[in-house]
C-alpha cells in the first residue's frame, strides 16, 4: 500500500497541471497494476476538501460526489471509512464544515460521549455541545 499526500490527490482530481496530473495518474496506475492499494488518511481528505472548496470553488455537492466516488473505488483505502461516510451524510444537510462533521464522527467512533466546541455551526451537529 502507498499513501498519497494532498497535493497528489488534488492534482489527480482537478487536473490543473498536466505534468503533475500525469505523474499522479501513472503512480496510481502502477500501484494498482501491481495489486497494491492507495491509502488516503483523514488529514489528507480534510485538506483535500478544503483545497477543492477554497482554491477551486468546487461546490459542496460536487465534493460530496467526488469523495463518495473515491470511497466506492476498490483500489483506494481510507482511514476509518465508516467515519467518513457518517461525516458525509451529516455534512450533506448541515451548515457546518466537513472537517467538523468528520471530527464529530471520528470522536463518536472513538467512544467520546460528545465533542465540545466554540463553533456555533458545529455545536448544532449531532454529538456536539457548546463549550
Amino acid at each position: 500500500m502507498l499513501g498519497i499526500d494532498t497535493n497528489v490527490l488534488v492534482r489527480f482530481l482537478v487536473r490543473d497541471d498536466e505534468v503533475q496530473f500525469e505523474k499522479a495518474r501513472k503512480l496510481i496506475k502502477r500501484e494498482v497494476a501491481a495489486g497494491r492499494r492507495i491509502f488516503v488518511n483523514q488529514l489528507v481528505l480534510m485538506e483535500t476538501e478544503w483545497v477543492l472548496r477554497s482554491r477551486y470553488a468546487v461546490t459542496k455537492n460536487q465534493i460530496i460526489e467526488t469523495i463518495s466516488g473515491l470511497l466506492n473505488a476498490t483500489d483506494i483505502q481510507f482511514e476509518d471509512e465508516p467515519s467518513i461516510e457518517e461525516a458525509l451524510f451529516i455534512w450533506k444537510e448541515s451548515a457546518a464544515d466537513f472537517a467538523d462533521c468528520l471530527i464529530g464522527a471520528k470522536n463518536r467512533r472513538m467512544g467520546c460521549r460528545a465533542t465540545t466546541t466554540f463553533d456555533g455551526k458545529a455545536a448544532k451537529l449531532p454529538g456536539f455541545m457548546a463549550a
